[in-house]
């Protein structure tokens, strides 16, 4: 049986106050017929198409069924990626919708209007990057500037959850999908913590 699996995605926790949050994708995807079971939601930069909980969904995409997400910026960044992705799921018997574009269809002006849309959505992004590049370039004239992302101060229930995977209750993965965090930061943290010990 046909599914409408829905895909919501933000970068960072900090997206959650611009009207974008897991919250309010889940919300919308469901709205749009998608049931709370077939839906898939991952903080995950959006730059990058090598998602774990994205290729996982689109691997389980079946002839017939229908990728759902609110946005284009949700779902891909660049334009290459974009029509690569959408132009496998067609092919593949899968229809893509995006709430705010309607359906995508495998016609000449459905490639134009995506490729288009594609386009926008990278040169956001890409604008985003420049101004922030000249916002850094600014700031390193100031003495008291300091490159690179403040420091993540260790949440209390870091401990708990470390000592549950020493134990083997809890993986790895799973503790840090609780705390939002990539393995590689669980592991600085992990660190951090052997060398204050």
């Amino acid at each position: 049986m046909a599914k409408r699996k829905g895909y919501g995605r933000v970068s960072s926790r900090g997206q959650e106050q611009n009207g974008n949050s897991l919250e309010d994708q889940r919300n919308k995807l469901m709205e749009a017929g998608c049931a709370e079971e077939d839906i898939v939601l991952e903080t995950y930069t959006g730059t990058k198409m090598d998602r774990p909980k994205f290729t996982k969904l689109v691997d389980d995409l079946r002839e017939g069924d229908t990728l759902v997400v609110c946005k284009l910026d949700r779902f891909a960044r660049t334009v290459r990626d974009g029509l690569e992705v959408v132009e496998e799921l067609l092919n593949r018997g899968v229809k893509v919708h995006i709430l705010n574009m309607g359906l995508i269809e495998d016609t000449p002006m459905g490639n134009l209007i995506l490729t288009v849309m594609l386009a926008i959505a990278q040169f956001e992004r890409d604008t985003i990057v420049e101004r922030t590049q000249a916002g850094k370039a600014v700031a390193r004239e100031r003495e008291d500037y300091k490159e690179g992302r403040p420091r993540k101060e260790i949440p209390a229930d870091f401990m708990v959850l470390l000592e549950r995977t020493l134990k083997g209750e809890l993986s790895v993965a799973n503790a840090c999908e609780e705390l939002e965090i990539h393995r590689t930061q669980w592991y600085r943290w992990k660190n951090e913590v052997s060398c204050r010990a």
